[in-house]
């Protein structure tokens, strides 16, 4: 459905990624940040829904065509520590947000594992989006304060996730709460990554369902 574009990064340079357009005109937009693995057919899939769902739909790839097996979180944990997670959210995901933008519309910012920390690093670090929905990812505290999330947010959260633990969510929650912001946490009896459909051990399609609809409809009233 979708189809691999270019466009350019705020500094210039060019950026790859994967794009679905809604089959409205003028349709709100949706960022999407991979997992760990890279930009997976599970990621691909995530932007063809969203497109689906009334929504422009861009997953930037951050890894430049890496992508790791899954059997192989070696690797993976790899390509994510080598991966400079201020430039990459600055300039990659900025300029994917710039791309959906530049019709006017207002575009939103999601992600997964990996890409759930990027999209709370995003919210504070992005001057044009208007909502966020992370997925079982927090980022450390040096990456991104509570305090300087600047949108809604929404979370998803795992409560059988020994990366994204219980503990850090609820600390994440207090901060934002402490902080006044608008910040609402679902969690799910479930594992890490439960929405991913490539990976059986782990996938629970009805928290991913109920999560998926409940993004949707905050994506919806936040823009438009």
């Amino acid at each position: 459905m979708g189809t691999n574009i270019t466009f350019k990064r705020p500094d210039g340079k060019d950026a790859t990624g994967y794009l679905a357009n809604a089959a409205r005109g003028n349709a709100p937009g949706v960022v999407v940040i991979q997992e760990w693995w890279g930009l997976s057919e599970n990621i691909k899939g995530l932007v063809d829904r969203f497109a689906v769902a009334g929504f422009d739909a861009l997953a930037p790839d951050l890894y430049d065509g890496v992508v790791v097996p899954y059997h192989d979180a070696d690797a993976a944990g790899k390509e994510m520590n080598s991966l400079n997670f201020i430039e990459a959210t600055e300039q990659n995901v900025r300029g994917a947000v710039q791309y959906l933008k530049r019709n006017g519309a207002k575009v939103g910012l999601t992600g997964f594992c990996m890409g759930g920390a990027v999209t709370i690093i995003g919210a504070a670090k992005i001057p044009e989006l208007t909502a966020g929905v992370a997925f079982y990812g927090i980022p450390p505290e040096q990456a991104a304060k509570p305090a300087d999330v600047k949108i809604p947010l929404q979370g998803h959260f795992a409560n059988k996730d020994d990366w994204c633990t219980p503990a850090a969510v609820d600390a994440f929650e207090k901060a934002m709460k402490a902080a006044g912001k608008d910040f609402e946490a679902f969690r799910y009896d479930a594992d890490h990554a439960f929405v991913n459909e490539e990976r059986a051990a782990v996938h629970d399609r009805q928290a991913a369902e109920l999560a998926w609809g409940r993004a949707t409809d905050f994506f919806k009233k936040h823009l438009g």
